[in-house]
């Protein structure tokens, strides 16, 4: 999003997007969020600085001596080099499995050459962790040899209920047999083993209505269009599924003139304060929202007082689709499932929050500023807003 004062918050999280990916230019980062590259170098070393590391070779103590420079160079060349060795090899260790324990094992491996405290440095681990873990050696070996037993009983349990059985069914299987076992462990065991139980996929439902709310009146009616920008908005709420059971929620508000993302806002849970925050973003991009119309579903967080209030404050009116109608708050729909399509690509989940918020963060600005969208003449909804200021009557026949 193109802004002149940028918060903290948003600073931070394009740092990190670039930090997280080793083979893109500030440039290329700086492009997807559609900020100037120098800014975000700005930022990039800013944060260098802060953390204590700005890139330049430490300060000789003789000031002005170039050999204890020259010196303090090829220290720091080795010190490099060194590091690119570790982290070659540590590569090899981090295909698959617990990371944290790839980790340990890496450094458990290669002590004897680069020493532990080298070793955690680079690779970005506790030293007292690495020994606790150290320390548990055997412990962790008669679990393994306990999970292995184990995982053999629930095979049987599994086939021999033609693998519909999940954790529930096979522990209290094992327990008629007389193995006290604790369904936790068992649905440990499986997911480490691999055995999964037959269960119909879970619908995650973000539209929860209030029957005793108050609703507002469409003012829509399935025109998804508007004449001009800071018109009319559409809003919705889309889960990102993380993990094996977690859940982040991003709330949206998109301009129906251009389909800009106008405001959004992610958050591990669907209380009111999440659409707040995204109609809040909404109205520091556009300056003001006074006279818009925000149309949304019936979900207990859009028909709230407090909702209400926010959107009496900013000047904008409600509109609400029907109960149960999708196709009534088609555009948010259609945003949502390209979001998630785009970003998950065919995989159920991701990894785990962090990896969600970048990713969320990277795709979200791009959407706004290099994303093509078929219905804008293939341009990215602010490349369109500034070409439509330029020559509205010939775009919005276009459009």
């Amino acid at each position: 999003m193109v802004m002149k004062h940028y918060p903290a918050e948003f600073k931070a999280d394009a740092v990190a997007l670039y930090r997280s990916r080793p083979g893109a230019t500030i440039a290329q980062v700086a492009d997807d969020l559609g900020i100037n590259r120098e800014t975000l170098r700005s930022w990039v070393r800013a944060d260098d600085q802060r953390r204590g590391a700005s890139g330049g070779p430490a300060a000789s103590p003789a000031a002005g001596s170039v050999e204890d420079e020259n010196a303090a160079l090829r220290r720091r060349v080795r010190e490099l080099e060194e590091e690119r060795d570790i982290l070659r090899k540590a590569a090899r260790y981090f295909a698959g499995g617990d990371a944290l324990v790839n980790r340990f094992q890496f450094v458990a491996d290669h002590q004897a050459r680069y020493g532990v405290k080298r070793l955690c440095q680079v690779i970005g681990v506790s030293r007292s962790s690495f020994y606790y873990w150290r320390s548990a050696a055997d412990a962790r070996a008669a679990r393994q040899a306990a999970d292995v037993a184990l995982v053999g009983r629930i095979r049987a349990v599994h086939a021999e209920h033609d693998g519909t059985y999940g954790a529930p069914r096979i522990t209290a299987e094992l327990r008629d047999v007389g193995l006290p076992v604790n369904r936790k462990r068992v649905a440990r065991v499986m997911r480490r083993f691999g055995v999964q139980g037959l269960r119909l996929r879970r619908r995650v439902r973000t539209t929860v209505p209030d029957p005793a709310a108050a609703k507002a009146v469409d003012l829509i009616g399935r025109d998804f269009t508007a004449g001009r920008p800071n018109q009319r908005y559409v809003g919705d709420i889309t889960y990102l599924p993380v993990g094996d059971r977690g859940f982040l929620y991003l709330a949206t508000v998109l301009d129906l003139h251009s389909r800009r993302l106008a405001g959004w806002a992610i958050a591990d849970h669907m209380r009111t304060d999440l659409v707040i925050d995204a109609l809040n973003a909404a109205q520091r991009t556009r300056g003001s929202l006074h006279g818009a119309i925000m149309h949304t579903d019936h979900g207990a967080q859009y028909t709230s007082r407090a909702f209400a209030e926010a959107c009496t404050a900013a000047g904008v009116r409600q509109s609400m689709s029907a109960v149960g109608s999708s196709a009534d708050n088609a555009a948010a729909e259609s945003f949502n499932a390209t979001f998630k399509r785009e970003t998950l690509q065919g995989r159920r989940a991701f990894t785990d929050e962090r990896e969600a918020r970048l990713t969320a963060f990277r795709w979200l600005h791009r959407y706004n500023t290099v994303r093509r969208h078929s219905r804008l003449g293939q341009q990215s909804p602010i490349t369109y807003e500034k070409s439509t200021r330029t020559a509205p009557a010939t775009l919005a026949a276009a459009a």
